[in-house]
């Protein structure tokens, strides 16, 4: 009996240690010469906006605007998605897009003019509110979030050459600078 209960318990440390042993994904860095947006086909630039997505199959695919990732979701529901990023709008760190907070507000300039931007924690996504204007939105929030282009934006983003979009576009729309966040 006792090395039956020994050969269970030894089978039971192999799985429990085989499922920690999880490979853990995380983040590439960005090539901004090469990499493109995977739904708009624009350059993805290595800045506060970028994001990302790996499959279970370890395919990863980049994007210039957390709007684009959606879009892309949407339109590619069958993939099985292993994890998702998102870059913290002031250190520009990697977060799980789940553990990030977010602000959106037609008035906060991104590259594709979704007007959506992430921190890693609450607290600074509550000061860059209180300095300007938004409203927060949790990961559980943003899956139900309306994606449409501020297409008006998008248009002076045009216009302009998108060039000021290619440093730093932590600015919001209409002269209101707040680059110095």
């Amino acid at each position: 009996m006792r090395k039956m209960y020994f050969i269970f318990m030894l089978c039971a440390l192999l799985i429990i240690t085989a499922a920690c042993g999880k490979k853990e994904v995380s983040p590439r860095a960005i090539d901004e010469k090469n990499d493109k947006c995977a739904q708009c086909n624009m350059a993805v630039m290595d800045n506060q906006f970028a994001t990302q997505l790996i499959l279970k199959n370890g395919k990863t695919f980049v994007f210039d605007d957390i709007g684009c990732m959606y879009k892309w979701k949407s339109e590619n529901k069958n993939e099985n998605i292993e994890a998702e990023f998102v870059r913290d709008y002031h250190s520009k760190e990697w977060v799980e897009s789940d553990k990030a907070t977010y602000v959106y507000d037609q008035s906060i300039r991104t590259p594709m003019a979704y007007n959506v931007i992430s921190f890693q924690n609450k607290k600074d996504a509550e000061a860059f509110i209180s300095k300007n204007s938004g409203k927060i939105l949790n990961f559980d929030q943003l899956q139900d979030h309306k994606w449409k282009m501020n297409k008006e934006m998008m248009e002076k983003n045009m216009q302009a050459g998108h060039t000021d979009m290619n440093g730093d576009h932590s600015h919001m729309d209409e002269g209101n600078d707040h680059s110095h966040e």
